[in-house]
């Protein structure tokens, strides 16, 4: 019964039932944090819309994935890195960028509003996802995550296990002026990350383990024509890194993730959103078309239950607190508020997805979810938030460690 339910609760499935049950839990008016307006979800979507063409004007949507990061400001970033691996094989190529993506999307949570990224290379000023992600990108140019000094474009154990706090703070450019929230927490999971890919040599490899080696246990799970299932994906990221999350619920000693409990479920309680592992899911897709993989049932993913697309709904009204104290105080992840809040965004996105699809007159398969988050919500979120704060900040304040959002 225990294997059944870490099945299930590491599926998109379940993402979608549990949260839906809070949903209905909000809607049916039970809820002592939220009301829901759904008469308020047309100009969302109209919003989204008219965000999505300032950027898509076509509407030719790339995955939303860390790979739109890497290119901020119109600097041609993976041309760079195109250039440095045009010599290795193409399944080589494969795995450095799978290091890539995997280490920058892990460090990839909430940054705060006081950080800003220099680049060097530019002179450029980057912060919060973007700045991040050009940091990462330096930083594994550099050679920061790997062991070996001939082969500096990797993330293996060694690199990650020998990483420092002194190290990292360097690459993101942290002092006392230019704080970062979760800069120990970043440190603690890329350090066990190295530990996991030793423990994990039938994911990463017996012989100097390295992330990028998840490629070769991807390939092997390739079916006939040459197609992959996103799930499968996403599986595979769950049962290989799962252990690397702090703190966290675990049945038979397998940690869960990014698994919370609410009363409301019922049973098990519990309430799974994945929402790092489905973001590097997407990130890992790109790459693995370049091998020439289909990668299907990519509808079964969900969306992201993050502040972005969160604020979303609450800046336009279509969810409002009760409690108005409760927007001057801060939330751990672990609360209620917070995971009834992050079940009501995975719903409300797949709600905003064919409202858009329908005043757009474009199917499923013309405009995917991972097409309406790039476009789309996480942008639109970001925009409604500058409008209404000045720096920008969500509408609900959240306790960070460095490991959620």
């Amino acid at each position: 019964m225990t294997d059944n339910l870490v099945r299930y609760l590491q599926s998109p499935q379940a993402i979608r039932d549990r949260c839906h049950l809070l949903f209905q839990f909000v809607e049916e008016g039970r809820s002592p944090y939220f009301r829901y307006h759904r008469d308020r979800l047309d100009e969302v979507a109209d919003f989204v819309i008219s965000v999505t063409k300032e950027s898509y004007p076509d509407l030719d949507i790339p995955f939303h994935s860390r790979w739109q990061h890497f290119e901020v400001g119109h600097v041609f970033r993976l041309q760079e890195l195109d250039n440095a691996i045009a010599p290795y094989s193409p399944r080589e190529q494969t795995k450095i960028k799978f290091d890539l993506a995997i280490v920058s999307v892990l460090v990839d949570a909430g940054a705060g509003s006081r950080w800003q990224y220099r680049e060097v290379e530019t002179g450029r000023i980057f912060q919060r996802s973007e700045g991040l992600a050009v940091a990462s990108f330096r930083m594994f140019q550099k050679g920061l995550f790997s062991s070996d000094r001939d082969r500096p474009l990797q993330v293996d154990a060694a690199g990650l296990k020998n990483l420092t706090l002194q190290t990292l703070a360097k690459g993101f450019q942290v002092n006392e002026t230019n704080p970062l929230v979760g800069l120990t927490g970043r440190l603690q999971l890329l350090q066990t990350l190295g530990a996991v890919l030793v423990k994990q040599p039938q994911f990463f490899g017996e012989h100097s383990p390295r992330s990028g080696n998840l490629v070769d246990y991807l390939l092997k799970k390739v079916a006939g024509n040459n197609t992959l299932t996103a799930p499968i994906v996403l599986q595979a990221i769950l049962a290989s890194i799962g252990e690397i999350w702090p703190g966290r619920f675990s049945l038979k000693g397998l940690n869960l993730g990014d698994v919370w409990q609410h009363e409301a479920i019922g049973g098990d309680r519990f309430v799974p959103f994945h929402k790092l592992s489905q973001w590097l899911t997407y990130s890992l897709l790109e790459p693995l078309e370049d091998l020439g993989i289909k990668i299907h049932d990519l509808e079964q993913l969900t969306g992201l239950a993050e502040y972005r697309n969160g604020g979303l709904f609450l800046d336009f009204g279509v969810l409002e607190i009760k409690q108005s104290e409760l927007l001057a105080q801060s939330h751990l992840p672990s609360s209620k508020l917070i995971i009834e809040w992050r079940a009501l965004t995975v719903i409300l996105l797949d709600r905003i997805a064919e409202k858009m699809r329908q005043k757009l007159t474009l199917t499923s398969a013309e405009l995917p979810l991972i097409k309406v988050l790039q476009g789309g919500t996480w942008m639109a979120g970001r925009k409604i938030a500058s409008k209404l704060r000045s720096q920008g900040n969500p509408p609900l304040s959240l306790q960070s460690d460095g490991t959620v959002f």
